[in-house]
C-alpha cells in the first residue's frame, strides 16, 4: 500500500482561498504531485516552470512545496519549492557581455594544460588532459 501524506484543508496565504494541502514542511504548504485534493493550486510554479514561460523567482522565498515519490526506492521524495507566479520577474536579457564571458570560460575548459593548445572539446574532468595527450601517456608508461 503506498504511503500518503493526509489532506489538510487550509486557507492559503497569497489568497484567501480554501485548499486542500498535504500538511507543513519547514513552515511552508507542502502540496502533492497528483490527485485532485491535495494537488497544487493554480498560480504556483516551480522554477523550472517558471523558466519555461521566461520568468525567474528574483530573490523571493518560496510559498509552498511540491512533494512526489519516485519509482526508483533510492531516490524516495522529492521536495522542490513553488514559487507565485504573479511575483515571479522576467529573465534578464543575455547580453554581449554575459556572451564573452561565457565563451572565455568554455575557452578556459577547452585548453589542455599539457600541450598548452585549444583542443576545440571540453576537456574531461576525470584526467585534465586532452584525449591525445592521455592516451600518449597511457602507451608509454604501459611500455
Amino acid at each position: 500500500m503506498a504511503r500518503q501524506r493526509p489532506l489538510y484543508e487550509t486557507v492559503l496565504p497569497w489568497n484567501g482561498q480554501t485548499a486542500f494541502c498535504r500538511g507543513r514542511m519547514d513552515g511552508l504548504l507542502v502540496f502533492g504531485f497528483r490527485g485532485r485534493p491535495g494537488a497544487v493550486p493554480p498560480g504556483l510554479a516551480t522554477f523550472r516552470q517558471l523558466r519555461a514561460v521566461g520568468l525567474r523567482p528574483d530573490g523571493a522565498d518560496p510559498v509552498a512545496l511540491l512533494v512526489f515519490r519516485h519509482r526508483k526506492p533510492f531516490r524516495r521524495e522529492e521536495v522542490c519549492p513553488l514559487w507565485l507566479i504573479t511575483e515571479a520577474k522576467p529573465v534578464r536579457p543575455f547580453t554581449a557581455r554575459k556572451q564573452f564571458a561565457l565563451e572565455k570560460a568554455n575557452a578556459a575548459l577547452r585548453f589542455c594544460p599539457q600541450c598548452q593548445r585549444d583542443v576545440g572539446y571540453r576537456l574531461p574532468t576525470s584526467y585534465g588532459k586532452c584525449w591525445t595527450c592521455f592516451t600518449t601517456n597511457e602507451i608509454g608508461a604501459a611500455a
